[in-house]
């Protein structure tokens, strides 16, 4: 996780998962593995498999640009001239899709000034290569223990998708959630 610079126009100095939207570029890098097809009903893209791949291929190029983390195996990105998939290409690596879990998603409250429709990943450490390196956007970066997250500020949804996290690792949690708000307060979905 890392802080939010104290300038950003959403929750400045909170703690955060690295994410973004998504870029043209995500539809044409190549993965070296494919995401669980049946992730992509949860992912609210109308079904389509092309567009949740393009949200996981997000995810990974983002967790890259936030932090130097690397998820990807020895393969093939492709042609695209994004910055990002560039250094995977010349470091011989593609996303590696197959290995991403998901956690769950969220939409902000209609009263929030900026709206999100996030989606969260998951991976197992042992996937992730690459030296931590603060951003533009993110800065304190370091791991977190999901069942003790010391006392760092972030919201309520980070902290509901780290006890998500914490349940699928421990198996007292098998699904996952859908939060959404209604009237201001907090709707759960189990998917």
């Amino acid at each position: 996780m890392g802080r939010r610079h104290k300038k950003a126009r959403f929750k400045p100095d909170v703690y955060v998962f690295p994410g973004g939207m998504i870029e043209r570029s995500d539809h044409v890098a190549r993965p070296v593995g494919q995401l669980d097809r049946s992730v992509t009903a949860k992912l609210a893209v109308g079904g389509s498999h092309p567009r949740a791949q393009a949200l996981a291929m997000a995810a990974i190029r983002e967790t890259f640009e936030e932090t130097g983390l690397i998820v990807g195996s020895p393969g093939d990105v492709g042609t695209s001239s994004d910055a990002a998939w560039t250094s995977f290409r010349n470091l011989g690596v593609a996303p590696a899709l197959d290995k991403l879990h998901y956690l769950g998603r969220a939409v902000t409250p209609t009263a929030q000034p900026m709206r999100f429709h996030a989606r969260f990943f998951s991976i197992n450490a042992s996937e992730v290569t690459g030296d931590i390196n603060p951003s533009e956007e993110l800065e304190d970066l370091q791991w977190v223990a999901v069942d003790n997250p010391k006392g760092l500020d972030m919201m309520q949804v980070t902290q509901f998708m780290l006890d998500t996290l914490a349940g699928h690792l421990g198996r007292t949690i098998k699904k996952s959630p859908f939060i959404s708000f209604q009237r201001g307060k907090p709707r759960i979905l189990w998917q």
